[in-house]
């Protein structure tokens, strides 16, 4: 068997995971709130998911927005999970300031979890960078 991604439930009422398809790249991440639900707004709050994880040696995580959530502009923080990291996975949510709240229940689908080889490159300072055809163009300078 290959690399596993360990998942500890730290409190009753978490879920594992999941796949909302079999092609999914991205793993469901599910709110667990004790207290029932917790209400959204334009400031951002950590909303707790019940687990802790173990990444396999050579792998890191991505906390990542569900598309369906950000169509209603209930925003997550793109976030980044070192494997090295054993405590709660939280995600970090918010509205856009001109929506009104927006309330999470326990259970809800939050975020996705994206699961990705880890490329430890050793830095080196450089006084030149190859050319390429962009150059130092940017924001926007491909097109929108």
């Amino acid at each position: 068997m290959g690399p596993v991604l360990k998942v500890k439930i730290l409190r009753p009422g978490a879920h594992l995971p999941t796949r909302g398809s079999p092609d999914a790249s991205g793993l469901d991440l599910y709110a667990c709130l004790e207290w029932g639900e917790m209400v959204i707004g334009s400031r951002p709050v950590l909303v707790p998911t019940g687990i802790a994880i173990e990444l396999p040696e050579g792998y890191e995580a991505q906390v990542r927005p569900r598309s369906g959530l950000s169509l209603k502009g209930v925003m997550v923080a793109f976030g980044t999970i070192d494997p090295d990291y054993r405590g709660e996975v939280l995600v970090t949510m918010f509205t856009l300031p001109h929506l009104p709240p927006y309330v999470v229940r326990h259970g809800d689908r939050i975020a996705q979890l994206v699961v990705a080889r880890l490329e430890s490159l050793p830095v080196a300072e450089s006084i030149d960078l190859s050319p390429t055809p962009r150059g130092q163009r940017g924001h926007g300078s491909t097109g929108l």
